[in-house]
């Protein structure tokens, strides 16, 4: 038996000076209520009431108990009450990673939207395009851009993700747009470093995967400089739309290749345990699915060019 509750029985008794009026505050027993005494009087290797058939009076070790264990019993009902308010009312800390381009998305914003729909709820957000062990660093839930292959995590899948292969207008006009992936060996590309194997463009024909390597004009661990250099006329670049869209929507970047991009990619929430999180945890997941599923309603921007385009060659066979 936990100590708590035997400690929780001896003071009822002590207080009402019966087994049989502290039994009926626990909703149990007089003879489970004298068990739990004994076994407490066992453990600590004293008499702590003295028992007659009339009346029930502490020793000087009972009050002693009494006395010093009131504290501890204020102390373990109020952190059960605001557990319980954890598990029932949003509030407390949120530990978040997510990529650094999520800092040039939307996410800002829905995150502060989220803050001041539940201000009782405290966010320690984490930027970072490393992939985390959620549960050694502490972290309770991780956003992330991809394919969904951790099998040890709980997902949560937000919205399927577009790429977009884009460059700007001067770039294209200069170096003539691509028909078909294999194209894109002649290209100049801005690469994601973390990528894993030589640079290269993921496409998919016909269903499947298609990897074309490419030479490698520039790259970095973030989405953000490569932009910046795609924007400058430097190469084409291949990020997630959503960091892209505005720069697309205004004509400053050129989208290529559409219907040749991956369509297995997710934008998801990734968390370590599917029972007993905290009512902050469950509300940011059922907030961060209404509020991107919504934005994904908005209509994709059209892919035009003002370029001339090169002469379209035959679709490549899979690999």
């Amino acid at each position: 038996m936990d100590g708590l509750d035997l400690l929780k029985a001896f003071r009822e008794v002590a207080e009402r000076g019966s087994f049989s009026r502290a039994a009926k505050v626990l909703g149990t027993s007089k003879a489970t209520v004298s068990k739990y005494v004994a076994q407490l009087e066992e453990r600590f290797g004293v008499r702590l009431l003295n028992r007659s058939t009339r009346s029930v009076s502490l020793t000087d070790a009972g009050q002693l108990l009494l006395e010093r264990s009131k504290p501890l019993m204020e102390m373990v009902e109020l952190t059960q009450n605001e557990l319980q308010e954890h598990a029932g009312h949003p509030r407390g800390r949120l530990r978040i990673t997510a990529p650094h381009g999520f800092a040039q998305s939307a996410f800002p914003d829905i995150l502060s939207e989220f803050i001041k729909t539940y201000p009782d709820v405290h966010v320690s957000l984490h930027l970072s395009n490393r992939v985390i062990d959620l549960v050694e660093e502490g972290v309770d839930v991780a956003l992330r851009l991809g394919r969904i292959r951790d099998e040890n995590l709980i997902v949560r899948r937000l919205r399927q993700m577009d790429l977009v292969l884009c460059a700007a207008p001067s770039y294209w006009a200069r170096r003539g747009l691509p028909g078909k992936p294999d194209d894109m060996r002649r290209h100049d590309v801005l690469t994601y470093s973390l990528a894993e194997g030589a640079p290269h463009l993921p496409f998919e024909v016909d269903g499947k995967p298609y990897i074309v390597p490419v030479a490698s004009r520039m790259d970095a661990n973030d989405a953000a400089p490569l932009i910046g250099a795609a924007l400058a006329g430097l190469g084409a670049v291949c990020v997630p739309a959503m960091m892209a869209q505005s720069h697309v929507e205004r004509g400053a970047l050129v989208p290529v290749l559409k219907e040749y991009m991956p369509r297995d990619l997710w934008l998801y929430a990734a968390y370590s345990q599917r029972r007993h999180n905290s009512a902050a945890l469950r509300a940011l997941l059922d907030f961060l699915e209404d509020r991107v599923r919504n934005s994904a309603a908005a209509p994709a921007p059209p892919e035009a060019v003002a370029v001339k385009p090169a002469r379209r060659a035959r679709q490549p066979a899979t690999a």
